[in-house]
């Protein structure tokens, strides 16, 4: 006759294995995107296009806001000539048309709509005529 034997067996083991995967399939599920979502992502142009209307009355000077399936880019009209600013990247896996906007030196804007796509899921950004940036999602 044996002993008592200390220890765990092999179906209590197995129950425990399964309960840690399901944890942790909840936990993959549950993280944000790294990127943040579309919406976030129409949230940064939108604020940005916000700086780049205070940027062209600050200093009295047209900005303009160029936007490519890549990213955009707000250049300065200096002197006659567009300069360009510094160019964004939209985060992986974002589609967006082309376009642009300018902003005069009193803040009104020629009107634009930009659609982001992303995992099936869409934002909207439009910039009116007056200068305000607003985000539909």
């Amino acid at each position: 006759m044996r002993g008592e034997q200390a220890g765990f067996t092999l179906v209590e083991l197995m129950v425990v294995i399964v309960i840690i995967g399901l944890a942790a399939s909840v936990v993959v599920l549950a993280m944000p995107d790294p990127g943040g979502g579309v919406a976030a992502e129409a949230e940064r142009f939108a604020a940005r296009a916000k700086v780049a209307r205070d940027l062209a009355i600050v200093e009295a000077r047209p900005a303009m806001l160029a936007v490519d399936g890549a990213g955009y880019q707000v250049s300065r009209r200096v002197r006659g000539e567009w300069r360009p600013g510094e160019r964004y990247e939209w985060t992986a896996g974002t589609q967006a048309g082309g376009g642009a906007t300018r902003f005069d030196s009193t803040g009104l804007a020629q009107p634009a709509t930009l659609i982001l796509t992303r995992a099936g899921r869409q934002a909207r950004v439009e910039i009116r005529g007056d200068g305000t940036v607003h985000v539909q999602r």
